[in-house]
């Protein structure tokens, strides 16, 4: 079997440590070529993918593709890879394909006022990138009616693990303690993205699956936490409605919602790391926070 994890990149390095027993060969994609030797050092054969044109090296590789993982995100234009395909099967760039796993976000559910949502809740997506987001979900559902493929689209939430997390950022001096009424957020731990699109891909599942923590909370309580591990006095807390915040930043705060990830648990998934605290006392006292 041969895996292609287009935009292999935090995440898709993870899915490759965990797909590595499974299959013969991993291949992925990058952007530029400067980050070609780190994919080789994680056990994946690196190719470029710039998202506007498949090269004929790249076409020779994708001809015994048996399994698909998309990370790339989509765009004003649609999904990338999907653009270039047009209305053919996915048959037409790799005949052998059997599985394809989308990496999409919650945040195509939008704002529930902190409400739960799971797989069944309609999507109400807010901001630009949301509905991109949405709009390539149902692309890609389409895309798999017409090639007859079984798709698992992951929605994940906010990602974390090694050498991204709030011992880093207060190391770094950019942790803070924004406070907004009422507002949590999911996340979910880099590592069990990977075991999950293993899990997944064993089962050439079919479907939408909320890939996320069990424990959805204010993202100061992560802060505080953590600056608790480390020694250190947190960050001041900081009002949202005055804190100066690039628009980017603000908007994530518009949306409001805890998450459940029933669906994927029920099929028998365990999560390795379900709440923050217990991910982030592994990560300090096995010294792996600084990746």
């Amino acid at each position: 079997m041969h895996a292609m994890i287009l935009g292999a990149g935090y995440s898709g390095k993870a899915i490759a440590t965990n797909l590595q027993p499974h299959v013969s060969q991993i291949s992925g994609t990058t952007r530029t070529a400067d980050k070609a030797d780190p994919l080789a050092k994680n056990g994946i054969k690196p190719f470029i993918f710039n998202g506007e044109e498949l090269n004929d090296t790249l076409r020779e590789t994708f001809a015994s593709v048996t399994h698909l993982i998309q990370s790339i995100g989509p765009n004003d234009a649609g999904d990338p890879l999907l653009r270039l395909i047009g209305n053919a099967p996915m048959q037409s760039l790799m005949p052998k394909l059997e599985w394809v796993s989308y990496l999409s976000t919650v945040g195509v559910y939008g704002d529930h006022g902190g409400e739960w949502v799971d797989e069944g809740t309609a999507c109400r997506p807010v901001s630009v990138r949301s509905v991109q987001r949405v709009a390539a979900e149902d692309a890609w559902m389409a895309q798999a009616k017409t090639s007859g493929l079984p798709l698992s689209i992951l929605r994940l939430s906010g990602i974390y693990g090694p050498g991204r997390n709030a011992f880093r950022n207060l190391e770094n001096g950019t942790a803070r303690r924004l406070v907004k009424k009422d507002q949590v957020f999911n996340r979910i731990r880099v590592e069990d993205i990977g075991a999950a699109c293993a899990f997944l891909f064993a089962r050439k599942a079919d479907g939408i699956f909320n890939v996320t923590d069990s424990e959805p909370c204010p993202p100061q309580d992560v802060v505080t936490y953590a600056a608790r591990l480390m020694g250190l006095e947190p960050p001041p807390e900081q009002d949202f409605e005055t804190a100066e915040l690039s628009a980017m930043a603000r908007s994530f705060y518009g949306e409001n919602k805890r998450v459940s990830n029933r669906r994927i648990q029920h099929m028998g998934f365990e999560f390795r790391y379900p709440e923050y605290r217990m991910s982030l006392v592994q990560m300090w006292d096995d010294k792996v926070w600084q990746g």
